[in-house]
C-alpha cells in the first residue's frame, strides 16, 4: 500500500465524492472520484488503489457489475457498497459475490470515512488505541466513561450484549464501537431496524428464503444473518418484535443456525448479537410481553447509554464537534453560538438526545451566515432550549417563563405540539427532528391525549 492510501471513489453525484474527498483528505487520504464505473474502470486499468468506494445504482453500469469487473482481474482490493434500503437485497448478493462491505444511505461523512480507514487496515482494531471509542463517542463525563470502560472490556469476547438507553442517546454508536474494536472488526457489521418491519419483512431480511418459498421467491437469497456470519448483528428496537418472531429468534441465537423461509437445511451461523431497545426489556418481561428466555440469553452483558441531561458536561464538546463538523460539510464560517447560548443549552432536558442535538446544530449552521449563530434573523427557528432559563439568547430580556417555570414534561409536550402545528400534523417529519422515531413519538401523543394521538393518525 502506498504511504497515502488511495482511495477509487464512484458515484454519479459529484457532491458526494467533492465531499468524500474533502474529508478524507484531512485523514491523510487521496481519492479520486468518478461519476460513471466506465471512468472508473478507465483510469483502473493504468492505475493502482488501495480501497473502491461505489454507490450502487447509476446510469450505465451498475455497482455490482463493477464489483464483479473488480473481482475478475483482483481478489483483495477492499470494496465498500453505497446503498438505500430499497436496494438492500442487492447489498447482501454484494457481499456474497464478494464485497467487503456495505453502508446504507444517508451515511454520516464521518462513518464513511472512518469505515475506509477500517478497510485499509484490517488489523487496526487489534492495536491498542483507547481514543478510538472515544472518537466515537464523544464526552469525558463520568457517566459516559463508564460507557467506555465496558466496551473495552468486552469488545473482544464474543459474547452477547443488551445496550439500552433513551432514543437518540447513542446506542448504534456503541454497537458500532464494540464492532470496530473487536477482533473480527474487518467482518460484517449489519443493522436491523426490527421497529421498521413487520414480521414477513424481518423473517425474510433475517432468514433469507428458498426459490418458490412464495409468490415472487423467484431466486433463492441469503438472510442477513447468514451474510453477516463471522460479524456482528445489531438488533434496534428489539422490544418491537412479536412473540412468534421472539421464539424464532430464540432458537437462533441457542442453536446459532437459521433455516432460510421455505427451506429444511439449517445452515450454521456465527454472529454476535448486540440488541437495543428504548423500553425497558426487564418491565416488559414482568408484564408478559417480552419471553424471559430470549430476555436471558440476551443480556448477557447489559450496556446502558445515559441520556444527555445525565452527561450535561458532555454537551459543551459535542457542541463544538457538531459545528466544525457542519460548517466543513455546508461550507459555513460557523465557529460558535451567539452569548448564552450554551448556558441554555446545557440546562435544557434534550427529550431527542444527542440526535436532537446534531439535528439542531446541522439546521442552525446551515442557515447561518457568519462565525456566529444567532437566532434573530428570519431564516433561524427559535429552539426550544432558547427559554430553557426564561431569557431571550438575543436580548436577554426576561419573557413569561420567568414568573412560573414549567416542569420539563410540560416544555417537551409544547415543543412538540408547536412541532407538530408547523409540520401540519406530518408525524415524520415531527419525529425527526426530534431525533426520535415515529413510534417513541407516538406513545408521547398517547401519554398526552389519546385524542391527540387519534386525530394524527395517518
Amino acid at each position: 500500500m502506498s504511504q497515502n492510501p488511495r482511495i477509487t471513489f464512484v458515484d454519479d453525484d459529484p457532491r458526494a465524492s467533492e465531499l468524500f474527498a474533502r474529508f478524507a483528505k484531512t485523514e491523510g487520504l487521496t481519492v479520486h472520484g468518478f461519476q460513471s464505473v466506465s471512468a472508473a474502470q478507465t483510469w483502473l486499468e493504468k492505475n493502482a488503489t488501495d480501497l473502491i468506494i461505489s454507490d450502487l445504482k447509476m446510469p450505465g453500469l451498475s455497482g455490482l457489475e463493477f464489483l464483479q469487473w473488480v473481482r475478475s482481474r483482483d481478489q483483495t482490493i477492499p470494496f465498500v457498497l453505497i446503498t438505500g434500503f430499497s436496494t438492500l437485497d442487492n447489498a447482501i448478493d454484494a457481499l456474497r459475490l464478494g464485497a467487503n462491505d456495505f453502508i446504507k444511505k444517508p451515511y454520516d461523512i464521518d462513518e464513511l470515512v472512518k469505515l475506509a480507514h477500517r478497510m485499509l487496515r484490517p488489523d487496526a482494531a487489534t492495536e491498542p488505541d483507547p481514543n478510538d471509542v472515544q472518537r466515537a463517542m464523544l464526552g469525558n463525563s463520568p457517566a459516559i466513561a463508564g460507557v467506555y470502560r465496558v466496551i473495552d472490556k468486552i469488545r473482544d469476547v464474543r459474547i452477547n450484549v443488551m445496550i439500552e438507553g433513551e432514543s437518540g442517546s447513542g446506542k448504534e454508536l456503541a454497537a458500532r464501537a464494540i464492532h470496530d474494536r473487536s477482533d473480527f472488526a474487518s467482518k460484517p457489521y449489519i443493522v436491523i431496524d426490527c421497529g421498521a418491519l413487520t414480521d414477513t419483512l424481518l423473517e425474510n431480511e433475517l432468514f433469507g428464503h428458498e426459490k418458490g418459498a412464495y409468490t415472487g421467491a423467484s431466486s433463492t437469497k441469503q438472510g442477513l444473518l447468514e451474510v453477516a456470519s463471522g460479524g456482528t448483528v445489531f438488533l434496534d428496537e428489539i422490544g418491537n418484535i412479536s412473540d412468534a418472531m421472539q421464539v424464532k429468534l430464540l432458537r437462533v441465537i441457542q442453536e446459532q443456525q437459521i433455516t432460510r423461509v421455505g427451506g429444511v437445511t439449517p445452515i450454521k451461523i456465527d454472529v454476535r448479537f448486540i440488541v437495543a431497545s428504548n423500553r425497558d426489556l426487564a418491565q416488559m418481561v414482568s408484564e408478559g410481553s417480552f419471553r424471559h428466555d430470549l430476555y436471558h440469553r440476551l443480556h448477557v452483558v447489559r450496556l446502558r447509554i445515559p441520556p444527555l441531561r445525565e452527561r450535561r458536561e458532555d454537551i459543551p464538546i459535542l457542541i463544538d464537534h457538531f459545528i466544525r463538523h457542519f460548517a466543513s460539510r455546508y461550507n459555513r464560517p460557523a465557529e460558535r453560538f451567539e452569548a448564552g447560548c450554551l448556558e441554555r443549552m446545557e440546562h435544557y432536558h434534550w427529550p431527542g438526545n444527542i440526535r436532537e442535538l446534531k439535528n439542531m446544530i446541522e439546521r442552525a449552521v446551515a442557515l447561518s451566515s457568519g462565525s456566529e449563530i444567532r437566532f434573530d434573523s428570519e431564516s433561524q427557528t427559535t429552539p426550544p432550549w432558547a427559554t430553557a432559563l426564561g431569557r431571550s439568547p438575543t436580548t436577554g430580556a426576561p419573557d413569561a417563563l420567568d414568573a412560573d417555570y414549567p416542569t420539563l414534561d410540560v416544555l417537551e409536550r409544547r415543543y412538540i405540539e408547536k412541532l407538530l402545528k408547523e409540520y401540519e400534523g406530518n408525524r415524520e417529519k415531527t419525529a425527526q427532528t426530534l431525533g426520535i422515531n415515529k413510534s417513541t413519538l407516538w406513545r408521547k401523543l398517547q401519554g398526552y391525549d389519546q385524542a391527540l394521538a387519534d386525530d394524527l393518525l395517518p
